[in-house]
């Protein structure tokens, strides 16, 4: 049974630190959950923070999210808040986590994204453009679930079998709902065999009615509410889409595993991180480094690919200001989860009792202030 009760009321937010000569970095090197650690990290590129994380851990199972917001962040910051708790509902109605309580969960985060957009639509126009990608991992009784909505991406590092026991292998699971991979471009255009343009390249990339990457998000409701690209209010703010159909949905992956021995870690992080590393690359960064701070040397790996291609230092980079910065690279958010119980190590007492907690990343890097950033945003919205 979930233990998420708590997340129905205001967050206990464990602030981690900033990093050091990094302004838009914050961290959270090493804290324990009930099968082992995890590490956490974020740097910010945007103006405003539009990726949103968190990891919930009680002494019987763990909890992951990452938002990877676009347009704004909005649907990000709402997800953060709503999706978690309503897990919790359908888990107790249902009497423990499945597939169909994910699903429910993701569902009525939509509808509720969806209503605060009908509520704000007169004041705040554009919040019908803003969505949000939603990648979740859920740990429970040996069992692992990985929920995805956009190109977030969870990764599992194994052990490797026979001669190569000291390698890792790297097994993606999750789905990366973007039109830039050539299936999911093809699942798009079998949904709208009457529309020639579903799908465009522009700007460099693929899109969807040239303007979207990812096939599945919360919100972006101009793209799935014909009545909203008709409405005089959204008209004046931006360029309409004529709809016959939705051009994307809120339906996630989910895959369910039986956690084995081999697992070791998991990483689960944003587009921002996987633009700059390969699965393989990250798996093995992690398998050959110390346990504390292994988000964030996660996070400055991808740094230094981005100095590399832009033929820069890295110390450069992180001199870059906001907004100026997203010139450069994406918000990444990365959660590290290690996998010890499942290993056959022993999870003592001790570990299990300080598992207990919610670490919520800062709605904003910058400004630090994670304690209302979301809140009054949300009001202003509302």
């Amino acid at each position: 049974m979930m233990m998420l009760r708590s997340l129905s009321r205001p967050l206990e937010r464990c602030l981690g630190i900033r990093a050091g000569g990094d302004a838009l970095m914050w961290h959270a090197d090493l804290k324990p959950h009930a099968s082992g650690d995890f590490s956490i990290a974020v740097v910010q590129a945007n103006n405003c923070l539009e990726d949103q994380s968190q990891v919930f851990t009680s002494p019987f199972a763990t909890y992951v999210g990452v938002y990877d917001g676009h347009g704004g962040p909005e649907a990000s910051r709402f997800v953060n808040k709503h999706l978690f708790p309503f897990l919790h509902k359908f888990a107790t109605e249902q009497g423990g986590l499945s597939a169909d309580v994910i699903k429910k969960a993701f569902n009525a985060t939509e509808e509720e994204f969806l209503r605060l957009v009908k509520r704000s639509l007169s004041v705040r126009p554009q919040i019908a453009s803003v969505g949000s990608c939603c990648l979740v991992g859920a740990i429970s009784i040996d069992v692992l679930y990985v929920a995805n909505l956009g190109d977030s991406r969870a990764v599992l590092g194994r052990k490797a079998s026979g001669d190569k026991e000291n390698t890792v292998v790297a097994e993606r699971l999750s789905t990366d709902h973007n039109v830039g991979v050539e299936e999911v471009r093809k699942e798009v255009e079998e949904l709208h065999p009457d529309d020639s343009h579903i799908v465009v390249y522009t700007r460099g990339v693929w899109r969807i009615k040239g303007i979207i990457q990812v096939s599945r998000s919360i919100g972006d409701v101009y793209l799935k509410k014909p009545e909203f690209y008709r409405d005089p209010i959204f008209q004046q703010f931006g360029n309409p889409v004529p709809l016959k159909r939705p051009v994307i949905t809120a339906e996630p992956s989910i895959l369910i595993r039986k956690l084995k021995p081999q697992d070791q870690f998991l990483i689960f992080a944003s587009d921002g991180l996987w633009e700059q590393l390969s699965d393989e690359a990250a798996v093995n960064i992690v398998f050959k480094n110390p346990r504390a701070g292994i988000a964030r040397r996660l996070v400055r790996a991808a740094l230094q690919e981005v100095a590399k291609k832009r033929e820069m230092r890295y110390c450069d980079i992180k001199k870059i200001k906001k907004g100026i910065r997203r010139h450069f690279h994406d918000d990444i958010t990365v959660i590290v989860i290690y996998l010890d119980k499942h290993r056959g190590s022993f999870c003592n007492k001790r570990t299990k009792q300080n598992a207990m907690g919610c670490t919520v990343a800062p709605v904003d890097i910058y400004s630090f202030n994670a304690d209302g950033g979301d809140e009054d945003l949300l009001q202003k919205i509302t």
